[in-house]
């Protein structure tokens, strides 16, 4: 239940504070805690009884440019040439202004949380994720959002920002002129409880687990399977269509081709670009492995049974065991090997004759280049050696890239451009910056935009309200 409610002027809330954020991801959190920097107090109102989210089903991976990370491993990147990247593979569909501001601020924010809240970043080195031109995605230490959320729940923790779980927030009160002045939360046993707030953040992510909004927004992808939040429900169009709020780019959405079936853990896109393909049950390849692999979900999906299998070598193997992730995968037993290809073709129940014959195709690429009709090149140095090792995968969703339109500060925007008087929004509950579909998304935008646009708005919440 989202609703919206004109009686906020006529309530007297018991409690107030300056600024209630919604949603206890790496959005919400990184919003409070960059609203304590501003001198201003803040409360992230969580529905579940411990803050997860997307992010802690994500590999935890920031994109950001010019950082002393990169600095340091001799990585030479500027803010301009991310916005290009991004630009590039969204076909310039998304608001440049937020581009420039999101990869402006991205390395600094990057800075901060590791030096005033000891996120231990590091800078993911040894291959380009799709559409990147320079290494610039920064993780923790293990390489997963599980890890990543308990560092910045730690930093809040430290930092004194309250969090108040198992509070789903189902009602915002606003005024005659659409001004937010609190909240209603349903607890655990049915009671609702009531805050006031001068300023409301929303950081409850996109619509993806909701059927219906999807039916609607991205009806390709109604029925595949979801791998989100459970609570993404579109709480923040529900309320923002309610306020007459605009909407950009609701067709927009993040996939992700190479989710292990039936095991459901995320293997590293790093397999495909260190040389790795896939085959459909035909023994067949059925695209450009090195597009993206939120565009390759569709693909996947589209295949015989909705199944793919990854093979790759020994040697990408090696590579991909820095991932925790894989190592979760490998450890379930989601990781197949075969001696020769005769033996991968008769353990997948695929026709021998397609898989010599794809792999023929491959080496007679790396030996005399070019490209196959999918427009991939094959680099000699990758060439697959036996054994070969081998994942069955599946495509899924993993959020939503369009929501409330917003300014560069966060603000929410009205359908006529007009600013609402006090709603901000941020991460997967606004407008990304992935374009109008699937093939603009670029690795990490999600997590930009939750992290990045959460400490940017977090800011100017707090800085109108000092």
């Amino acid at each position: 239940m989202a609703d919206v409610l004109t009686d906020g002027a006529a309530i007297n809330f018991e409690i107030e504070m300056p600024l209630v954020i919604v949603g206890g991801g790496a959005c919400g959190l990184v919003a409070g805690l960059a609203a304590l920097s501003q001198g201003v107090e803040a409360v992230v109102l969580e529905r579940d009884d411990t803050p997860r989210g997307s992010t802690f089903m994500s590999s935890g991976f920031i994109p950001a440019a010019g950082t002393r990370f990169q600095k340091v491993a001799g990585v030479d990147d500027t803010p301009d040439q991310m916005a290009d990247d991004i630009q590039n593979k969204n076909n310039h569909q998304s608001d440049p202004a937020i581009v420039e501001a999101l990869t402006r601020a991205s390395g600094e924010v990057i800075e901060w949380l590791a030096d005033e809240h000891k996120i231990p970043f590091e800078l993911v080195e040894g291959f380009l994720y799709p559409g990147h031109s320079r290494m610039r995605m920064h993780c923790t230490p293990r390489r997963t959002g599980e890890e990543l959320m308990a560092c910045l729940l730690n930093a809040a923790e430290q930092a004194g920002l309250p969090i108040l779980t198992e509070a789903r927030v189902t009602t915002l009160h606003i005024d005659g002129e659409r001004r937010v002045r609190g909240v209603s939360y349903q607890r655990p046993d049915g009671t609702t409880e009531q805050i006031g707030c001068k300023n409301l953040l929303l950081a409850c992510n996109g619509y993806g687990g909701s059927q219906d909004l999807i039916g609607q927004h991205i009806p390709q992808m109604q029925g595949a399977l979801y791998y989100g939040h459970e609570g993404n429900q579109g709480d923040a169009v529900l309320w923002g269509q309610a306020l007459q709020a605009s909407l950009k780019d609701m067709g927009s959405y993040q996939g992700h081709g190479s989710l292990a079936w039936p095991h459901q853990t995320l293997i590293s896109w790093a397999v495909m670009m260190q040389g790795g393909i896939q085959l459909n049950l035909r023994g067949q390849r059925f695209s450009n492995e090195h597009g993206g692999y939120s565009e390759q979900a569709a693909k996947v999906i589209a295949q015989p049974e909705g199944i793919a299998f990854n093979v790759f070598d020994a040697r990408i193997h090696e590579q991909c065991l820095q991932f925790e992730d894989y190592r979760n995968a490998h450890a379930a037993g989601a990781v197949k090997v075969f001696d020769t290809l005769e033996d991968l073709a008769d353990g997948l129940k695929m026709p021998r004759s397609s898989v010599l014959s794809t792999f023929s195709e491959i080496q007679e690429l790396q030996e005399q280049g070019g490209s196959d009709t999918f427009g991939r090149e094959f680099a000699a140095e990758q060439r697959l050696a036996p054994p070969y090792y081998v994942i069955r995968v599946t495509g899924a969703l993993f959020h939503t890239q369009g929501g409330l339109e917003i300014r560069t500060d966060g603000r929410v925007l009205d359908v006529e451009g007009h600013p609402l008087p006090n709603l901000f929004a941020a991460g997967g509950a606004a407008r990304g910056v992935s374009g109008a579909g699937d093939s603009g998304y670029l690795s990490g935008n999600g997590l930009l935009s939750a992290v990045v646009m959460g400490a940017l708005a977090g800011r100017a919440a707090a800085t109108e309200l000092a």
